[in-house]
């Protein structure tokens, strides 16, 4: 399992009471990139594309999410990671910080570039595009159903994303291209058929390094500078907006925990483990299934009410097996629920 990454920078621990942030209009804030910390990482991040297709022009800006509106050159970086106490308030309420490092946030950005590069110059109207990746035109569905370690797709960001639609398989693959250093090549010569996309984005770069785009439009898709929601707000439409009836999974709760509990010793309560190892599930059950991390969390918190309800707990000196035994449990749940569309049949 994978430790917590550090974050991209620390969030203050803002005193009782303090609802200033939490409570003003995102439009209010007066949130921007210009002096925080990822100004300098934007720079870099231009400085790579400049190298590669010196005429595109992406501008910058922060939204909900990240973004990069269809037929424009305008990326769109959360909001949250525009300033320290947001970042807090994110974390507290959604648990999963998409960019929370400088390695991740580079991750992500190169992404979006994908994008960028593939509305710019309409690639996706190029039939040796339509034949590696498919027809742009493909429904956009968000449950998408990954096929874990497939060697048609390259790997980049979690969650498998790369077989999300063709849109997001070049981005992704665009994006493993791009990035400083890593041998694609050498990584994915046993993988023919990502093989043939890095390829193909190598030759397309090579083609119009130094030819304009044909797309210039710097569309924004919701410009935190006109979002009238507070970030408080905007958090309980979204915790709201995904909201559904997880199953009652009692009896194999039981079986996980009645083994692993202790006449004599000390006792941990089971509910206690779910809450410590949340966000650590979010990130990685995501990671290597696909299962998205909001509905992670509300799995996790929902079977800690009822390990509560059914008093479960684990012997203190049994927990590396509590937490083998958790993460296995929930990694099944979320495969069943990736594969089947529900977390039983």
């Amino acid at each position: 399992m994978s430790t917590q990454r550090a974050h991209f920078f620390e969030a203050p621990v803002l005193p009782p009471g303090n609802m200033a942030v939490s409570d003003t209009p995102l439009r209010n804030l007066g949130l921007g990139i210009q002096g925080t910390l990822l100004e300098p990482v934007i720079e870099q991040i231009r400085a790579e594309l400049a190298c590669t297709l010196k005429r595109l022009k992406p501008r910058f800006y922060l939204s909900t999410e990240w973004g990069v509106p269809f037929g424009s050159v305008s990326v769109g970086i959360p909001f949250y990671l525009a300033k320290p106490e947001l970042l807090r308030l994110h974390a507290e309420r959604v648990g999963h910080i998409e960019g929370g490092s400088r390695t991740d946030l580079l991750r992500y950005l190169r992404h979006e570039l994908g994008h960028v590069v593939n509305y710019g110059y309409k690639l996706y109207e190029d039939e040796e595009w339509i034949s590696l990746f498919g027809p742009i035109t493909r429904p956009y569905v968000e449950d998408y159903r990954p096929k874990p370690f497939s060697r048609r797709f390259v790997r980049h960001l979690p969650g498998w994303y790369a077989q999300k639609h063709p849109d997001e398989d070049f981005a992704e693959t665009f994006a493993v291209w791009l990035t400083p250093g890593l041998d694609w090549r050498s990584e994915y010569a046993k993988w023919p058929r990502a093989l043939m996309k890095l390829n193909y984005v190598d030759a397309v770069v090579r083609r119009l390094v130094d030819v304009p785009p044909v797309v210039t439009t710097e569309d924004l898709d919701e410009d935190v500078a006109e979002i009238t929601l507070s970030p408080e707000q905007y958090y309980r439409n979204c915790l709201n907006s995904t909201s559904e009836e997880p199953p009652t999974l009692d009896s194999a709760m039981r079986s996980i925990f009645e083994d692993l509990g202790s006449t004599t010793g000390v006792n941990e309560k089971a509910s206690e483990l779910f809450h410590r190892m949340e966000n650590t599930l979010m990130a990685d059950v995501y990671r290597w299934t696909g299962h998205f991390p909001e509905r992670t969390r509300m799995l996790l918190r929902h079977l800690a009410e009822r390990a509560d309800l059914l008093n479960l707990s684990y012997a203190e000196d049994r927990e590396s097996e509590a937490v083998v035994s958790l993460t296995t449990f929930l990694t099944a749940l979320a495969m069943n629920y990736v594969h089947e569309g529900g977390y039983t049949p």
